[in-house]
């Protein structure tokens, strides 16, 4: 028994070291490389991802123990998850294929950018690395990552550079995470740089969507992003206080509740 678990610990810690070393790996090349089955490499990397140490892609994996923003990430991520599944499903009911889909970073959007690997031919745009790492394996989508000035602790692009990127692009929906939405104070988020990029992904797309749990609504945010009356559809849970949402839906706001 001891024997065994030192192998597997041995193997697991070698699959570290190569991410350490790539930041990412694929289950193929470790199974070839460790001369073990594919079955076992999966089992080891769902082991390492519950300890924090990777996050699982499809495929393989990426590195996110060593780095602070991707620990924050998934901290974020465990908060409401079951919530923003169901937002995010809810999203993903009124894509077409083939649609163009500005994504801003957070962990909503990244639970609807899983969602969005249900469809195919889209065209995505996006200042969030999580998003871009998670759809960019996905043959049946176009994702670019919007090149800029990198905030670290939540693993988003934003400057200038981001702006300008924006500009070429006509977007069907911009689908924005945010940090609070209410009547009187209107859209709100964490950072003053992505409330910029916010407002350029809104600029560039036909309709915007906001996606945010109960927990956002009613909430005074931090930085003014726009009005409630220049947001299209909110989508937020079945749970979200019926009050709020009446006040959304009677300022002409379309209230999807996934």
């Amino acid at each position: 028994m001891a024997t065994e678990k030192l192998k597997i610990d041995t193997r697991r810690n070698k699959i570290i070291e190569v991410l350490n070393r790539d930041g990412q790996v694929r289950v193929s090349q470790l199974s070839e490389e460790m001369g073990t089955t594919m079955v076992t490499i999966r089992s080891d990397l769902d082991a390492l991802e519950k300890a924090g140490y990777l996050e699982r892609i499809q495929g393989g994996a990426v590195q996110t123990s060593f780095n602070n923003y991707n620990l924050e990430f998934l901290r974020k991520k465990k908060e409401y998850s079951e919530a923003k599944k169901r937002i995010a499903a809810a999203v993903s009911g009124f894509i077409q294929d083939g649609d163009t889909i500005l994504i801003n970073s957070g962990t909503t959007t990244y639970y609807t950018a899983i969602e969005l690997k249900k469809h195919k031919n889209l065209n995505i745009v996006t200042n969030s690395l999580t998003v871009a790492i998670e759809l960019g394996s996905c043959p049946s989508l176009k994702v670019i990552l919007l090149g800029g000035e990198t905030n670290s602790q939540d693993s988003f692009t934003y400057g200038n550079d981001v702006l300008e990127q924006l500009k070429r692009y006509k977007a069907n929906y911009a689908i924005l995470s945010i940090d609070g939405v209410s009547l009187e104070d209107g859209v709100a988020a964490i950072h003053a740089e992505e409330a910029m990029v916010d407002r350029m992904m809104m600029e560039r797309a036909k309709e915007t969507v906001i996606v945010a749990d109960s927990q956002k609504l009613g909430k005074e945010g931090f930085v003014y992003v726009c009005d409630l009356k220049d947001i299209d559809k909110l989508v937020t849970e079945k749970g979200a206080e019926p009050g709020i949402v009446r006040q959304i839906r009677d300022a002409g706001i379309e209230v999807i509740l996934g």
